[in-house]
């Protein structure tokens, strides 16, 4: 099944408003792309982005709900793909579910995105769901974490890679996909620990906190009080080591990346930096407060990526949209 065009310019155009209220930094970075391949990454983040506010969202205190919903959404654009196992029922024609998954497999057929990528992120989703036979909000160490994260992130970086577009084989540039996304996975948990335990899950490993003498006693507590422990706060500064360390193992994949998409990454690259700045700012405690990158400095690093990208790609139509995007940020 296939959109209209005219449904499909609004189901773009509704990816995008969903992409730039949820996903800042991808917004920002997203605009460095050409138009197609920016609106690529629009329908991948929105499918994405509504699958993980049913996982989160509200409808989350219902958890045999929240699997079914997650389950039809699948089904749904499986159905969208022409897969057998499709199923559109459960999604209202027309309405804002049916519109991203319609934008989402057009990206996916257009851009030759594996779909068993996908089949990988529902399993991922699913295990943040209590109830569903996926689930764990709990993991040991960190191959635990791994098989989460393949799904949740490293799925997410090779669903990119031809959207983005590769200077080498795309297989050389795949391990650095999956470990840059994994990096950008690790982030969020350390940003979001204190949002993660008010949820009932602890991502990060259990066996490295208790190594640093935290134990879930602890982190409550510290939530409670909204402060960390100098514990907390040592096995915090480890953790954003270990992350550090997967971002360097990932960067030898940006300049295997072509214009703009490399670019784009880097800027991505940069901001999520950026956060773990911004948690050592705040002593590594997670409790103090959301470790968010102010706007301005998400800008400053922004622009020298629009103007390489405007030059990369010169006197093109995208060259000169991202010329105006170096102007708007420079005003």
């Amino acid at each position: 099944m296939r959109l209209s065009p005219g449904r499909l310019a609004e189901a773009q155009r509704l990816c995008r408003g969903i992409t730039e209220a949820n996903g800042r930094t991808y917004a920002l970075a997203t605009r460095l792309l050409t138009p197609g391949r920016r609106r690529a990454v629009w329908a991948l983040y929105a499918w994405a982005r509504v699958v993980d506010d049913i996982v989160d969202g509200p409808g989350a205190a219902d958890p045999a709900a929240a699997a079914g919903r997650v389950r039809a959404l699948h089904a749904g654009l499986r159905a969208f793909l022409g897969d057998p196992r499709g199923d559109l029922s459960g999604i209202e024609p027309g309405g804002r579910e049916w519109l991203v998954l319609g934008a989402a497999a057009h990206e996916i057929r257009h851009w030759g995105i594996d779909p068993s990528l996908i089949e990988d992120f529902v399993a991922s989703m699913l295990m943040d769901v209590p109830g569903a036979a996926e689930h764990r909000d709990r993991y040991a160490d960190w191959a635990q974490l791994a098989e989460y994260m393949w799904g949740s992130a490293a799925v997410i970086g090779l669903q990119l890679l031809p959207v983005l577009g590769t200077r080498v084989p795309a297989a050389e540039a795949a391990p650095h996909a999956v470990a840059l996304g994994e990096a950008f996975q690790v982030t969020n948990f350390l940003r979001d620990v204190a949002e993660d335990l008010d949820r009932g899950r602890i991502y990060l490993p259990m066996a490295e906190w208790a190594a640093f003498g935290v134990d879930e006693a602890m982190l409550a507590d510290c939530a409670a009080r909204g402060a960390a422990t100098a514990e907390v706060v040592a096995a915090m500064r480890h953790f954003a080591a270990v992350n550090r360390a997967q971002y360097r193992r990932a960067d030898p994949g940006v300049p295997m990346l072509t214009a703009p998409g490399r670019q784009t990454v880097r800027t991505a690259r940069v901001l999520y930096g950026g956060i773990l700045d911004r948690l050592a700012e705040q002593g590594h405690d997670p409790f103090a407060g959301r470790a968010v990158v102010p706007p301005v400095r998400r800008l400053a690093t922004a622009l020298p990526q629009a103007a390489a990208a405007s030059a990369a790609v010169a006197g093109s139509a995208a060259g000169r949209g991202l010329g105006r995007l170096g102007a708007l940020l420079r005003g």
